[in-house]
């Protein structure tokens, strides 16, 4: 007995599934516009209005499918949170030392970077949200700081870095690691892997074990 929410092959109308893809397919073109504009214009700049016309949709379409403005930002930098935070999450998962998880999360964090979604986080200020949007990102920011910071301390810990000012180590590494989300051109001659290995490889020699004097 065929679903209730299957359409007959012969009819003109969508299935349940179908329709459900379409919105997903919608919402996400709306999204990377939105991305795209607040990352090029920034949050104050951009409009609504301009996503809208990129896309040859009307406004309401977008509240539609994302809500207000903020709400279109909130969803945008959350994306790239979650997408840090995955990363972070498999890094401790990966095999190797300390150091060889750390170097896997470090690379894929400058890549998730030179990302639409993750460019919006590192040019997205707390002062462009409402407080509680605000207080949010902040905190979500926090887990992104203490997952390197646990990365860190365990590759201290195996003997595979070297013993370091962790706090101060979380800082240099992801100011330097955020970087690429605001020189960065994909149009340029490396891809943001290439990129990546090559920052990684630079700044873990800071941290890399030495020899005793």
């Amino acid at each position: 007995m065929p679903s209730k929410s299957a359409a007959a092959p012969d009819s003109p109308f969508r299935s349940r599934e179908g329709r459900l893809d379409d919105r997903a397919r919608k919402r996400e073109a709306v999204l990377r516009a939105a991305v795209r504009m607040f990352n090029e214009r920034g949050f104050h700049s951009a409009s609504l209005d301009e996503v809208a016309a990129s896309l040859g949709i009307s406004k309401p379409t977008i509240y539609h499918y994302l809500g207000n403005k903020e709400q279109v930002l909130i969803e945008c930098v959350t994306r790239g949170l979650e997408q840090l935070s995955t990363a972070a999450e498999q890094s401790r998962k990966a095999p190797g030392t300390g150091l060889d998880r750390l170097m896997t999360f470090l690379r894929r964090y400058a890549q998730v970077n030179m990302d639409d979604f993750g460019r919006c986080v590192i040019r997205t200020g707390d002062e462009s949200l409402s407080p509680v949007g605000a207080e949010q990102f902040r905190a979500r920011k926090r887990e992104i700081d203490r997952s390197l910071r646990k990365l860190i301390e365990d590759a201290v810990a195996d003997g595979s870095a070297a013993d370091c000012d962790v706090r101060l180590t979380a800082f240099a590494l992801a100011g330097a690691l955020n970087g690429p989300a605001r020189w960065y051109d994909p149009d340029g001659p490396m891809s943001p892997e290439e990129v990546a290995r090559r920052l990684v490889e630079q700044l873990v020699t800071g941290i890399a074990p030495r020899p005793a004097a």
